[in-house]
């Protein structure tokens, strides 16, 4: 580990294991590195050799908790920047920026890319088309939005990440009995009108305001089934100049800014609705797409979003300015899964498009790459309907987050 570093100081906050390629573009580029992560993580496959400090929490610590942590290692350390590197870091480095009085987004700022009423509402507020939805604090304005809508509805944790602890419900009564069980916590939840659909995401990257990059994607199938129903994840590049492109690059944008990003990754996700053909917004994050996304993005664009938001940082921290890389303009897409298997052999997937593997203990994964969208649309058909005969384990969705 390169301690004593010099240049300027950054920590890095991340309670689950990713990151790596942020990390070490943002050591390349003369930051002192220092990432936080937690106990059970601190032999995970981090990249110690570029960093100057790694530092370890006990799991499940609250952004209050944490941050006597933070000013412990600040005696001896000045650092100029704070990072989180996953959806579930962010309160707590917003929290550290505030009591250090640190630049990037505070507690106010973030809320709206972590809190999934506050973005609903701020979507709505610029624009932007969003399933019907309501608070559930107030009784008698949750029954008269159930009244007044047509089910099934879904109850939604406002701070939760991707469809962990999402409940679905057609019958309006059964939602009093969920609220209940929650007790204080009812409060922390929404509840939004169902719309069956398609799930599309666009993977961003924002600069000082501006929307400088915005790649549009489709899901094989919605994560919600693919974590509650079962089944193998795919997702895929569409096609550059179509339709659905330019849609939700407009709709993305609108997001973007009615939520006020500033600089950074933007993963948000969308529904086009079976039932009128419209895109509706369903939520953002201030991060990275999880689920070997950035791989997928890599492979279609030649841009890597976790190098290049390292880039933004370090451009920060210099005092320079930030330029998008040159890219280039394939399509690309995953299929992973479970396995019942500890390390599943993937030999028999041998198409020549294929630019990646997933090396993961007991998942099953691969991405692939063409210039032509019909070929990589082919092969994710294909070799998911594959994966899940030879691969194909199931695992109920967990009720709340685990790292």
């Amino acid at each position: 580990m390169a301690h004593g570093a010099q240049g300027p100081q950054l920590l890095a906050i991340s309670t689950y294991e990713k990151g790596q390629a942020f990390l070490r573009e943002a050591a390349r580029l003369g930051c002192g590195v220092t990432l936080l992560t937690v106990n059970k993580l601190r032999d995970a496959d981090w990249p110690k050799d570029v960093l100057a400090h790694f530092e370890t929490i006990p799991e499940e610590l609250p952004p209050e908790a944490v941050l006597p942590y933070v000013t412990r290692f600040c005696k001896h350390r000045r650092y100029e920047r704070v990072v989180a590197l996953d959806e579930f870091d962010l309160d707590t480095a917003a929290l550290v920026r505030e009591h250090l009085r640190l630049p990037g987004m505070g507690r106010s700022a973030t809320r709206p890319f972590r809190d999934k009423l506050a973005m609903r509402e701020a979507a709505q507020d610029a624009g932007v088309a969003v399933p019907e939805f309501s608070g559930v604090s107030n009784h008698d304005e949750l029954w008269a939005f159930l009244s007044s809508t047509e089910g099934p509805w879904l109850l939604k944790p406002r701070a939760s990440a991707s469809a962990i602890g999402i409940q679905k419900f057609s019958d309006p009564n059964a939602v009093w009995p969920m609220l209940e069980r929650l007790g204080d916590e009812a409060s922390h939840h929404l509840v939004e009108r169902f719309l069956p659909g398609e799930i599309f995401h666009v993977e961003g990257l924002t600069w000082k305001g501006d929307l400088l990059f915005a790649l549009p994607h489709k899901y094989g199938q919605p994560p919600f089934e693919t974590m509650h129903s079962g089944g193998v994840f795919s997702t895929r590049t569409l096609e550059r100049g179509g339709a659905e492109t330019e849609a939700l690059r407009a709709i993305h944008a609108d997001v973007v800014r009615g939520l006020g990003m500033t600089s950074g990754p933007t993963h948000s996700e969308f529904i086009r609705a079976h039932a009128d053909g419209k895109f509706y917004f369903l939520e953002t994050a201030a991060r990275v797409g999880g689920a070997y996304i950035a791989e997928v993005v890599e492979a279609a664009s030649g841009l890597n979003p976790w190098v290049e938001w390292a880039r933004m940082v370090a451009a920060e921290l210099h005092g320079e300015s930030y330029a998008l890389p040159e890219r280039i303009e394939e399509y690309a897409g995953s299929v992973i899964c479970l396995a019942r298997q500890e390390w599943p052999d993937l030999s028999a997937y041998d198409a020549p498009e294929v630019v990646y593997r997933l090396k993961k203990h007991h998942h099953a994964g691969l991405i692939v790459r063409s210039p032509e969208v019909e070929r990589v649309k082919h092969l994710l058909d294909d070799y998911g309907r594959r994966f899940y005969h030879d691969f194909y384990a199931r695992m109920d969705a967990p009720a709340k987050p685990t790292s």
